[in-house]
């Protein structure tokens, strides 16, 4: 599968103070003027002109309508918004199982995808597994809540506007990126 050629959006963070960093290794989610001005800087940048893909953002309606004023003052709109639908006790477990290998960054996970030696990485050898701080539990159970107030009626937004994609990621993942991949390249035809 290949994936239409669209500008990377790193990982927002990177450019909060230490005491947002803090709040977003906390599990806490940073203010919409935060993230609203860190967006409008990394749109006006060259790459981004033929589209791009955000992941996790927008999260409130607030952020949406901000986003569409900001794609809006250079004639474009949003082509697709993609729900990826788990149910949460599936996304607790996801999320609170995963870790990385600290020295070449290969993804690993307690239930579904164990090293083939205990603490020891199957792609370098290394054994410095690391483990994301907000990768626990009662983080995602508290982000949860979060989307559940805040994000979750984003889905109506989008379906308002006829730009709302629903996948059931609940399956297999070659199912799932198969559908992602489906859904980005219409959007970008």
């Amino acid at each position: 599968m290949q994936t239409p050629n669209l500008a990377p959006i790193p990982e927002l963070y990177v450019s909060y103070d230490s005491a947002q960093k803090l709040k977003v290794e906390a599990g806490d989610l940073v203010s919409d003027e935060i993230v609203i001005n860190i967006l409008r800087d990394r749109l006006a940048d060259a790459d981004c002109a033929k589209g791009v893909i955000l992941d996790g953002f927008p999260r409130t309606t607030v952020q949406a309508e901000a986003l569409d004023d900001l794609l809006a003052e250079s004639g474009q709109k949003i082509n697709a918004a993609i729900s990826l639908d788990v149910q949460d006790a599936a996304m607790v477990t996801r999320i609170s199982g995963r870790y990385t290998c600290g020295n070449c960054g290969e993804g690993f996970h307690d239930t579904f995808k164990q090293p083939a030696k205990d603490g020891v990485c199957d792609k370098c050898g290394g054994t410095d597994m690391k483990r994301r701080a907000d990768d626990n539990a009662e983080t995602v159970a508290s982000r949860l809540e979060a989307y559940h107030a805040q994000t979750a009626p984003l889905i109506a937004y989008y379906d308002g506007k006829g730009a709302l994609q629903r996948i059931d990621a609940m399956g297999d993942i070659d199912a799932i990126a198969g559908n992602l991949n489906a859904i980005v390249k219409k959007a970008t035809a």
